[in-house]
Protein backbone atom coordinates (compact mmCIF):
# COMPACT_ATOMS: atom_id res chain seq x y z
CA UNK A 1 0.00 0.00 0.00
CA UNK A 2 0.91 3.52 -0.36
CA UNK A 3 0.72 6.51 1.74
CA UNK A 4 2.45 9.55 2.87
CA UNK A 5 5.20 9.38 5.48
CA UNK A 6 7.80 12.06 6.68
CA UNK A 7 11.09 12.76 4.89
CA UNK A 8 13.91 15.47 5.26
CA UNK A 9 12.07 17.01 2.04
CA UNK A 10 8.74 16.89 3.60
CA UNK A 11 5.55 15.02 3.07
CA UNK A 12 5.96 12.02 0.36
CA UNK A 13 4.12 9.39 -0.88
CA UNK A 14 6.02 6.01 -0.33
CA UNK A 15 5.42 2.82 0.29
CA UNK A 16 4.38 1.93 4.07
CA UNK A 17 6.90 -0.55 4.49
CA UNK A 18 8.29 1.25 7.83
CA UNK A 19 10.44 -0.78 10.33
CA UNK A 20 8.35 -1.96 13.43
CA UNK A 21 11.68 -1.16 15.62
CA UNK A 22 12.04 2.72 14.46
CA UNK A 23 8.39 3.19 15.09
CA UNK A 24 7.99 1.29 18.42
CA UNK A 25 9.58 4.52 19.97
CA UNK A 26 6.80 7.18 18.99
CA UNK A 27 4.19 5.11 19.68
CA UNK A 28 5.58 4.35 23.38
CA UNK A 29 6.48 8.12 23.99
CA UNK A 30 2.56 8.75 22.81
CA UNK A 31 1.15 5.64 25.08
CA UNK A 32 3.12 6.78 28.36
CA UNK A 33 2.56 10.78 27.47
CA UNK A 34 -1.41 9.72 27.27
CA UNK A 35 -1.32 7.56 30.73
CA UNK A 36 0.74 10.45 32.73
CA UNK A 37 -1.72 13.22 31.33
CA UNK A 38 -4.73 11.66 32.28
CA UNK A 39 -3.43 10.12 35.52
CA UNK A 40 -2.17 13.86 36.53
CA UNK A 41 -5.91 15.63 35.85
CA UNK A 42 -7.50 12.77 37.69
CA UNK A 43 -5.03 13.51 41.06
CA UNK A 44 -6.91 16.62 41.08
CA UNK A 45 -10.68 15.98 39.64
CA UNK A 46 -11.49 12.72 41.57
CA UNK A 47 -12.75 15.20 44.39
CA UNK A 48 -15.99 15.85 41.95
CA UNK A 49 -17.12 12.23 41.72
CA UNK A 50 -16.36 11.90 45.18
CA UNK A 51 -19.62 14.45 45.73
CA UNK A 52 -21.74 12.76 48.30
CA UNK A 53 -25.23 14.25 46.93
CA UNK A 54 -27.97 12.43 46.12
CA UNK A 55 -26.37 8.94 47.33
CA UNK A 56 -23.28 9.30 45.61
CA UNK A 57 -25.17 10.20 41.78
CA UNK A 58 -22.10 11.32 40.34
CA UNK A 59 -19.95 8.55 41.08
CA UNK A 60 -20.81 6.98 37.85
CA UNK A 61 -24.54 7.79 37.73
CA UNK A 62 -26.58 4.37 36.57
CA UNK A 63 -23.46 2.80 36.53
CA UNK A 64 -22.01 3.70 39.88
CA UNK A 65 -25.58 2.92 41.70
CA UNK A 66 -25.96 -0.62 39.82
CA UNK A 67 -22.29 -1.81 40.81
CA UNK A 68 -22.78 -0.87 44.41
CA UNK A 69 -26.03 -2.96 44.37
CA UNK A 70 -24.18 -5.71 43.06
CA UNK A 71 -21.28 -4.97 46.00
CA UNK A 72 -23.55 -4.57 48.69
CA UNK A 73 -25.12 -7.88 47.72
CA UNK A 74 -28.57 -6.55 46.65
CA UNK A 75 -28.45 -8.16 42.68
CA UNK A 76 -27.91 -6.25 39.54
CA UNK A 77 -30.97 -3.48 39.86
CA UNK A 78 -31.31 -0.37 41.72
CA UNK A 79 -29.69 2.11 38.46
CA UNK A 80 -31.68 5.50 40.42
CA UNK A 81 -31.18 6.59 44.54
CA UNK A 82 -32.72 3.82 46.47
CA UNK A 83 -33.81 0.23 45.79
CA UNK A 84 -36.02 -0.38 43.02
CA UNK A 85 -35.46 -4.01 42.00
CA UNK A 86 -33.45 -5.64 38.76
CA UNK A 87 -32.90 -3.57 35.99
CA UNK A 88 -32.03 -3.85 32.34
CA UNK A 89 -31.10 -0.35 32.37
CA UNK A 90 -27.67 -0.86 31.42
CA UNK A 91 -25.81 -4.03 30.03
CA UNK A 92 -23.30 -5.55 32.65
CA UNK A 93 -20.06 -4.92 31.29
CA UNK A 94 -18.86 -1.94 32.86
CA UNK A 95 -21.38 -2.32 36.29
CA UNK A 96 -19.37 -5.35 37.06
CA UNK A 97 -15.89 -3.85 36.69
CA UNK A 98 -16.92 -1.32 38.50
CA UNK A 99 -18.50 -3.78 41.12
CA UNK A 100 -15.05 -5.37 41.36
CA UNK A 101 -13.27 -2.61 41.91
CA UNK A 102 -15.93 -1.83 45.35
CA UNK A 103 -15.62 -5.17 45.91
CA UNK A 104 -11.99 -5.07 46.61
CA UNK A 105 -12.12 -1.19 47.26
CA UNK A 106 -14.83 -0.20 49.26
CA UNK A 107 -18.13 1.21 47.82
CA UNK A 108 -18.21 5.13 46.99
CA UNK A 109 -14.46 5.05 48.64
CA UNK A 110 -11.72 7.84 47.56
CA UNK A 111 -9.59 4.46 46.36
CA UNK A 112 -11.80 3.38 44.61
CA UNK A 113 -12.66 6.70 42.75
CA UNK A 114 -8.38 6.43 42.13
CA UNK A 115 -8.64 2.79 40.98
CA UNK A 116 -11.20 3.40 38.33
CA UNK A 117 -10.07 6.43 37.05
CA UNK A 118 -6.34 4.97 36.39
CA UNK A 119 -8.00 2.13 34.87
CA UNK A 120 -9.80 4.48 32.38
CA UNK A 121 -6.81 6.08 32.02
CA UNK A 122 -4.95 3.53 31.15
CA UNK A 123 -7.55 2.18 28.46
CA UNK A 124 -7.37 5.26 26.92
CA UNK A 125 -3.61 4.85 26.62
CA UNK A 126 -4.01 1.91 25.38
CA UNK A 127 -6.43 2.70 22.77
CA UNK A 128 -2.81 4.50 21.16
CA UNK A 129 -1.81 0.63 19.84
CA UNK A 130 -4.52 0.08 17.36
CA UNK A 131 -5.09 3.78 16.38
CA UNK A 132 -1.30 3.39 15.70
CA UNK A 133 -1.29 0.57 13.61
CA UNK A 134 -4.54 1.49 11.54
CA UNK A 135 -3.51 4.81 11.07
CA UNK A 136 -0.02 3.35 9.72
CA UNK A 137 -1.57 0.53 7.46
CA UNK A 138 -4.31 2.93 5.72
CA UNK A 139 -2.59 5.75 5.93
CA UNK A 140 1.37 5.65 6.54
CA UNK A 141 3.87 6.17 9.04
CA UNK A 142 3.40 9.99 9.54
CA UNK A 143 -0.46 9.99 9.91
CA UNK A 144 -0.09 7.48 12.61
CA UNK A 145 2.54 9.16 14.30
CA UNK A 146 0.12 12.33 14.36
CA UNK A 147 -3.05 10.24 15.45
CA UNK A 148 -1.56 8.96 18.48
CA UNK A 149 -0.01 12.26 19.73
CA UNK A 150 -3.43 14.10 18.71
CA UNK A 151 -5.36 11.31 20.90
CA UNK A 152 -2.76 11.69 23.67
CA UNK A 153 -3.95 15.71 24.39
CA UNK A 154 -7.06 15.24 23.10
CA UNK A 155 -9.07 17.44 25.68
CA UNK A 156 -12.36 15.12 25.62
CA UNK A 157 -10.28 11.96 25.61
CA UNK A 158 -8.19 13.59 28.73
CA UNK A 159 -11.41 14.70 30.68
CA UNK A 160 -13.55 11.44 29.78
CA UNK A 161 -10.81 9.22 31.40
CA UNK A 162 -9.98 11.77 34.24
CA UNK A 163 -13.45 13.30 35.69
CA UNK A 164 -15.84 11.04 34.22
CA UNK A 165 -16.67 7.57 35.62
CA UNK A 166 -18.46 5.92 32.56
CA UNK A 167 -18.09 3.14 29.37
CA UNK A 168 -16.66 5.41 27.33
CA UNK A 169 -12.80 4.81 27.55
CA UNK A 170 -13.20 1.25 27.86
CA UNK A 171 -15.38 0.78 24.62
CA UNK A 172 -13.17 3.48 22.47
CA UNK A 173 -10.44 0.34 22.97
CA UNK A 174 -12.43 -2.41 22.38
CA UNK A 175 -14.17 -0.99 19.48
CA UNK A 176 -10.61 0.53 17.83
CA UNK A 177 -9.38 -2.62 18.31
CA UNK A 178 -11.86 -4.72 16.66
CA UNK A 179 -11.60 -2.24 13.39
CA UNK A 180 -7.26 -3.00 13.69
CA UNK A 181 -8.61 -6.79 13.70
CA UNK A 182 -11.03 -6.32 11.00
CA UNK A 183 -7.82 -5.11 8.11
CA UNK A 184 -6.66 -9.05 8.49
CA UNK A 185 -9.96 -11.05 9.13
CA UNK A 186 -10.21 -11.91 5.44
CA UNK A 187 -6.29 -13.52 5.81
CA UNK A 188 -7.71 -15.64 8.39
CA UNK A 189 -8.74 -19.19 7.23
CA UNK A 190 -8.88 -20.76 10.74
CA UNK A 191 -12.61 -20.49 11.78
CA UNK A 192 -11.11 -20.31 15.19
CA UNK A 193 -9.74 -16.59 14.45
CA UNK A 194 -13.60 -16.14 13.65
CA UNK A 195 -14.35 -17.20 16.60
CA UNK A 196 -12.10 -14.90 18.41
CA UNK A 197 -13.33 -11.91 16.64
CA UNK A 198 -17.05 -12.95 17.48
CA UNK A 199 -16.20 -13.47 21.23
CA UNK A 200 -14.76 -9.62 21.47
CA UNK A 201 -17.72 -8.19 19.26
CA UNK A 202 -20.23 -10.33 22.05
CA UNK A 203 -18.11 -8.82 25.00
CA UNK A 204 -18.16 -5.25 23.64
CA UNK A 205 -21.64 -5.00 23.02
CA UNK A 206 -21.84 -5.96 26.41
CA UNK A 207 -20.13 -2.99 27.44
CA UNK A 208 -22.02 -1.00 24.91
CA UNK A 209 -24.41 -2.21 22.63
CA UNK A 210 -24.02 0.23 20.46
CA UNK A 211 -21.15 -0.82 18.83
CA UNK A 212 -23.37 -3.59 17.23
CA UNK A 213 -24.51 -0.93 14.76
CA UNK A 214 -21.07 -0.97 13.18
CA UNK A 215 -20.83 -5.02 13.27
CA UNK A 216 -22.09 -5.54 10.09
CA UNK A 217 -20.26 -2.45 8.25
CA UNK A 218 -17.07 -4.72 9.99
CA UNK A 219 -17.94 -8.08 9.30
CA UNK A 220 -18.90 -7.21 6.11
CA UNK A 221 -15.85 -5.74 4.62
CA UNK A 222 -13.54 -8.61 5.85
CA UNK A 223 -15.96 -11.13 4.86
CA UNK A 224 -16.33 -9.20 1.29
CA UNK A 225 -13.05 -9.28 1.03
CA UNK A 226 -12.40 -13.39 1.25
CA UNK A 227 -15.28 -13.74 -1.18
CA UNK A 228 -13.72 -11.87 -3.50
CA UNK A 229 -10.18 -13.10 -3.32
CA UNK A 230 -11.93 -16.73 -4.05
CA UNK A 231 -11.84 -18.10 -0.05
CA UNK A 232 -14.37 -19.54 1.83
CA UNK A 233 -16.69 -17.36 3.71
CA UNK A 234 -19.77 -18.36 4.47
CA UNK A 235 -18.78 -20.55 7.67
CA UNK A 236 -16.34 -17.83 9.10
CA UNK A 237 -19.41 -15.74 8.97
CA UNK A 238 -21.79 -17.89 10.33
CA UNK A 239 -18.81 -18.87 13.40
CA UNK A 240 -18.29 -15.09 14.14
CA UNK A 241 -22.51 -14.90 14.48
CA UNK A 242 -22.93 -17.97 16.48
CA UNK A 243 -19.91 -16.93 19.00
CA UNK A 244 -21.70 -13.46 19.40
CA UNK A 245 -25.18 -14.37 19.71
CA UNK A 246 -23.67 -17.08 22.60
CA UNK A 247 -21.56 -14.31 24.40
CA UNK A 248 -25.00 -12.36 24.46
CA UNK A 249 -27.38 -15.37 25.00
CA UNK A 250 -26.83 -15.40 29.30
CA UNK A 251 -27.41 -11.73 29.35
CA UNK A 252 -30.82 -12.46 27.39
CA UNK A 253 -32.06 -15.35 29.46
CA UNK A 254 -31.32 -13.28 32.25
CA UNK A 255 -33.14 -10.90 31.43
CA UNK A 256 -36.29 -12.85 30.24
CA UNK A 257 -36.26 -15.01 32.84
CA UNK A 258 -36.56 -11.71 35.19
CA UNK A 259 -38.96 -9.72 33.60
CA UNK A 260 -41.02 -12.47 31.66
CA UNK A 261 -40.58 -10.44 28.38
CA UNK A 262 -37.72 -10.34 25.69
CA UNK A 263 -35.38 -7.25 26.87
CA UNK A 264 -32.93 -5.87 23.41
CA UNK A 265 -29.70 -6.19 25.65
CA UNK A 266 -31.19 -2.67 27.54
CA UNK A 267 -34.34 -1.27 28.28
CA UNK A 268 -33.81 2.70 28.41
CA UNK A 269 -34.12 3.56 24.61
CA UNK A 270 -37.49 4.96 24.79
CA UNK A 271 -37.00 6.84 28.01
CA UNK A 272 -34.01 8.55 26.05
CA UNK A 273 -36.00 9.19 22.91
CA UNK A 274 -38.64 10.61 25.09
CA UNK A 275 -36.59 12.82 27.48
CA UNK A 276 -35.23 15.28 24.63
CA UNK A 277 -37.96 14.67 22.13
CA UNK A 278 -41.00 16.19 23.66
CA UNK A 279 -41.19 19.88 22.66
CA UNK A 280 -38.71 21.39 24.79
CA UNK A 281 -35.63 22.35 22.63
CA UNK A 282 -34.33 25.03 25.23
CA UNK A 283 -31.54 22.34 26.20
CA UNK A 284 -29.89 19.74 24.47
CA UNK A 285 -30.48 17.48 27.50
CA UNK A 286 -34.00 17.97 29.49
CA UNK A 287 -32.88 16.28 32.51
CA UNK A 288 -36.65 17.43 34.18
CA UNK A 289 -37.95 14.44 32.20
CA UNK A 290 -35.48 11.81 33.36
CA UNK A 291 -36.12 10.03 36.74
CA UNK A 292 -32.51 11.23 38.10
CA UNK A 293 -33.91 14.78 37.35
CA UNK A 294 -37.38 14.55 38.71
CA UNK A 295 -38.82 13.59 41.12
CA UNK A 296 -41.87 13.26 39.94
CA UNK A 297 -40.16 10.85 36.94
CA UNK A 298 -38.93 8.76 39.48
CA UNK A 299 -41.54 8.14 41.63
CA UNK A 300 -43.28 7.08 38.30
CA UNK A 301 -40.59 4.92 37.83
CA UNK A 302 -41.11 3.47 41.35
CA UNK A 303 -44.23 2.90 41.24
CA UNK A 304 -44.77 1.60 37.79
CA UNK A 305 -41.73 -0.63 37.82
CA UNK A 306 -39.08 -0.42 34.91
CA UNK A 307 -40.69 -2.61 32.56
CA UNK A 308 -43.83 -0.84 33.19
CA UNK A 309 -42.74 2.72 32.88
CA UNK A 310 -40.05 1.53 29.86
CA UNK A 311 -43.32 0.37 27.74
CA UNK A 312 -45.06 4.09 28.83
CA UNK A 313 -42.30 6.09 27.82
CA UNK A 314 -42.31 4.61 24.66
CA UNK A 315 -45.97 5.32 24.13
CA UNK A 316 -45.01 8.77 25.11
CA UNK A 317 -42.26 9.22 22.68
CA UNK A 318 -44.05 7.31 19.77
CA UNK A 319 -47.12 9.96 20.46
CA UNK A 320 -44.98 13.35 20.21
CA UNK A 321 -43.26 11.84 16.76
CA UNK A 322 -46.67 10.87 15.59
CA UNK A 323 -47.92 13.64 16.20
CA UNK A 324 -45.27 16.43 15.42
CA UNK A 325 -43.15 14.28 12.76
CA UNK A 326 -41.27 17.85 11.05
CA UNK A 327 -40.35 18.78 14.04
CA UNK A 328 -38.56 15.79 15.22
CA UNK A 329 -36.84 15.48 12.54
CA UNK A 330 -35.47 18.88 12.79
CA UNK A 331 -34.40 17.96 16.30
CA UNK A 332 -32.03 14.55 14.68
CA UNK A 333 -30.99 17.61 12.37
CA UNK A 334 -29.75 19.13 14.94
CA UNK A 335 -28.64 16.62 16.94
CA UNK A 336 -26.73 15.84 13.94
CA UNK A 337 -25.40 19.42 13.60
CA UNK A 338 -23.82 19.25 17.33
CA UNK A 339 -22.38 15.86 17.09
CA UNK A 340 -20.01 17.15 14.57
CA UNK A 341 -19.58 21.09 15.52
CA UNK A 342 -20.46 21.36 19.01
CA UNK A 343 -23.26 23.89 18.34
CA UNK A 344 -26.88 23.48 19.71
CA UNK A 345 -27.68 27.32 20.21
CA UNK A 346 -26.48 30.69 21.93
CA UNK A 347 -29.93 31.00 23.67
CA UNK A 348 -28.96 32.61 27.29
CA UNK A 349 -30.74 29.66 29.40
CA UNK A 350 -28.49 27.03 27.18
CA UNK A 351 -25.96 28.83 27.58
CA UNK A 352 -25.82 29.72 31.10
CA UNK A 353 -25.92 25.76 31.58
CA UNK A 354 -23.25 25.02 29.10
CA UNK A 355 -21.06 28.10 29.69
CA UNK A 356 -18.48 25.91 27.76
CA UNK A 357 -19.77 25.53 24.77
CA UNK A 358 -17.94 27.99 22.73
CA UNK A 359 -14.68 26.58 23.50
CA UNK A 360 -16.71 22.89 22.49
CA UNK A 361 -17.09 24.55 18.59
CA UNK A 362 -13.64 25.75 18.74
CA UNK A 363 -12.24 22.44 18.83
CA UNK A 364 -14.97 20.25 17.23
CA UNK A 365 -15.41 22.52 14.21
CA UNK A 366 -12.20 22.36 12.77
CA UNK A 367 -11.90 18.54 13.91
CA UNK A 368 -14.55 18.17 11.78
CA UNK A 369 -13.33 19.82 8.58
CA UNK A 370 -9.72 18.14 9.00
CA UNK A 371 -11.87 14.75 8.44
CA UNK A 372 -13.63 15.79 6.14
CA UNK A 373 -10.77 16.42 3.90
CA UNK A 374 -8.52 13.73 4.86
CA UNK A 375 -11.57 11.44 3.98
CA UNK A 376 -11.74 12.88 0.91
CA UNK A 377 -8.46 12.66 -0.18
CA UNK A 378 -8.01 8.93 1.29
CA UNK A 379 -11.35 8.24 -1.20
CA UNK A 380 -9.81 9.93 -3.97
CA UNK A 381 -6.53 8.66 -3.78
CA UNK A 382 -8.33 5.19 -3.20
CA UNK A 383 -6.71 3.99 -0.15
CA UNK A 384 -7.58 0.91 1.44
CA UNK A 385 -9.90 1.24 4.22
CA UNK A 386 -11.18 4.78 3.64
CA UNK A 387 -14.87 3.59 2.41
CA UNK A 388 -15.06 1.66 5.80
CA UNK A 389 -13.42 4.47 7.68
CA UNK A 390 -16.15 6.33 6.55
CA UNK A 391 -18.79 4.31 6.87
CA UNK A 392 -18.26 3.71 10.49
CA UNK A 393 -18.12 7.28 11.38
CA UNK A 394 -21.52 7.79 8.84
CA UNK A 395 -23.59 4.84 10.83
CA UNK A 396 -22.24 4.64 14.84
CA UNK A 397 -23.81 7.75 15.73
CA UNK A 398 -27.47 7.53 13.69
CA UNK A 399 -28.75 6.42 17.26
CA UNK A 400 -27.79 9.32 18.97
CA UNK A 401 -29.12 11.32 16.49
CA UNK A 402 -32.08 9.69 16.94
CA UNK A 403 -32.40 9.89 20.48
CA UNK A 404 -29.45 12.86 22.23
CA UNK A 405 -26.33 13.76 21.83
CA UNK A 406 -23.67 14.36 23.98
CA UNK A 407 -19.46 14.25 22.80
CA UNK A 408 -19.16 11.29 25.10
CA UNK A 409 -21.94 9.29 23.00
CA UNK A 410 -19.16 10.04 20.17
CA UNK A 411 -15.98 9.39 21.98
CA UNK A 412 -16.39 5.33 20.87
CA UNK A 413 -15.94 6.52 17.42
CA UNK A 414 -13.30 9.66 18.62
CA UNK A 415 -10.03 7.32 17.97
CA UNK A 416 -11.51 6.99 13.77
CA UNK A 417 -12.22 10.51 13.68
CA UNK A 418 -8.33 11.58 14.91
CA UNK A 419 -7.06 9.35 12.18
CA UNK A 420 -8.91 10.56 9.34
CA UNK A 421 -8.29 13.98 11.00
CA UNK A 422 -4.68 13.69 10.99
CA UNK A 423 -4.56 12.28 7.37
CA UNK A 424 -6.41 15.63 6.69
CA UNK A 425 -3.70 17.60 8.45
CA UNK A 426 -0.89 16.20 6.35
CA UNK A 427 -2.92 16.71 2.91
CA UNK A 428 -3.16 20.54 4.10
CA UNK A 429 0.02 20.31 4.86
CA UNK A 430 1.03 18.69 1.20
CA UNK A 431 -1.36 21.02 -0.35
CA UNK A 432 0.22 23.96 1.69
CA UNK A 433 3.75 23.02 0.25
CA UNK A 434 2.76 22.53 -3.53
CA UNK A 435 1.49 26.40 -3.08
CA UNK A 436 5.06 27.47 -2.28
CA UNK A 437 6.31 30.52 -4.29
CA UNK A 438 6.54 29.51 -8.15
CA UNK A 439 4.01 27.18 -7.92
CA UNK A 440 0.46 28.23 -8.82
CA UNK A 441 -2.92 26.77 -8.28
CA UNK A 442 -3.36 25.44 -11.84
CA UNK A 443 -0.19 23.24 -11.36
CA UNK A 444 -1.26 22.61 -7.78
CA UNK A 445 -4.43 20.79 -9.16
CA UNK A 446 -1.98 19.00 -11.37
CA UNK A 447 0.70 17.96 -8.84
CA UNK A 448 -1.27 16.91 -6.12
CA UNK A 449 -1.35 12.93 -6.42
CA UNK A 450 -5.34 11.84 -5.92
CA UNK A 451 -4.84 8.26 -7.54
CA UNK A 452 -2.77 6.71 -5.32
CA UNK A 453 -3.14 3.26 -4.02
CA UNK A 454 -4.98 0.24 -5.27
CA UNK A 455 -8.38 0.47 -4.93
CA UNK A 456 -9.25 -1.95 -2.09
CA UNK A 457 -11.29 -0.36 -0.25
Amino acid sequence: MTAFSDSAEGIQIQDNTGSVRRLSRPLLWAILAALAIRLAVASFCYTGIMNPERNHWPFGYETGRIAASIATGHGYGNPLFFQTGPTAWMTPGYPYLLAGVFKLFGVYTTASALVILALQALFAALTCIPIFLIARRWFGNAAAQWSVWIWALFPYGVFLASDFVWENCLTALLLTTLVWLTLDMDRRRSLWAWTGYGLLWGATALVNPSVLTVLPLAAGWALWRKRRDGFAWRAPALAMLAVVLAVLAPWEIRNYRTFHQWVPLRDNFWLEVWVDNNGDTSLRWAGQNHPSGSAAELNQYDTLGEMRYMAYKREQALGFIEAHPAEYLLLCFRRFVFTWTGYWNFEPVYVSENPYDGYNILLVAPLTMLLAIGLTQAIRRRLEGAGLLGSILAIYPVVYYLTAADMRYRHVVDPMILIGAAFGILAVRERVRLLAPGKSVETEWEEFPVEIGEGKY
